[in-house]
């Protein structure tokens, strides 16, 4: 169970047997049902979570509209980030899609970690960081590549999400109108199944 925890963490740096062990001694394994909300609108975050399987997603509201922020699969990160390290109510809600097992990691043992060795706190630094550079890798995308083009290159990279996410969830996330969303989607089914290499998006 732990060995994908050790996976992605190897992306970032080398940890011994014995430091990871000290890691996983922290984890706390969470499963929930889907549509259950691990944190909401108004409360603070206390963990960081880790999925080992199942689908979350993040969102925010806007007026009575759910604006997706996040997909996360087994293998990645979730939580309401910026109320995790501020401390600050959350702005977001975390909600899982499937049913959903956690390796989740509290405040509270995460700083008893960087109390123990730097290489904790410059491990921290470094998937924050890479955090970071995903969002902004997506706001990019948001803003240089047309409805269209979000569609067809997030379906390259995430064709399994298609299958598991609920339409209306892609459709906001992508920030596509759910009309339209279901318009490509149609387009797209004509295409793989057409003789005709014209038909396209």
């Amino acid at each position: 169970m732990v060995g994908a925890l050790k996976e992605y963490l190897g992306r970032f740096i080398e940890l011994t047997d014995e430091e990871f062990n000290q890691l996983a001694d922290i984890a706390e394994v969470r499963t929930y049902d889907k549509k259950i909300r691990l944190v909401d609108r108004g409360e603070q975050e206390e963990y960081f979570n880790f999925i080992l399987k199942g689908l979350a997603r993040k969102f925010f509201y806007k007026g009575d509209v759910e604006v997706i922020t996040q997909l996360a699969k087994e293998g990645e990160l979730i939580s309401s980030s910026v109320s995790f390290l501020s401390g600050e109510k959350s702005l977001y809600v975390v909600e899982t899609i499937e049913p959903t097992t956690f390796l989740s990691f509290s405040r509270d043992n995460i700083e008893k970690l960087y109390a123990i060795d730097k290489k904790w706190q410059r491990l921290g630094r470094l998937i924050i960081t890479d955090l970071f550079l995903q969002k902004e890798n997506w706001d990019i995308e948001r803003i240089l590549y047309t409805t269209q083009e979000r569609f067809v290159r997030f379906l390259s990279n995430n064709s399994i999400l298609f299958q598991r996410v609920p339409q209306k969830y892609l459709a906001s996330y992508l920030n596509i109108q759910p009309e339209t969303f279901s318009r490509l989607k149609h387009l797209l089914r004509i295409r793989s199944s057409s003789k005709n290499p014209a038909v396209s998006l």
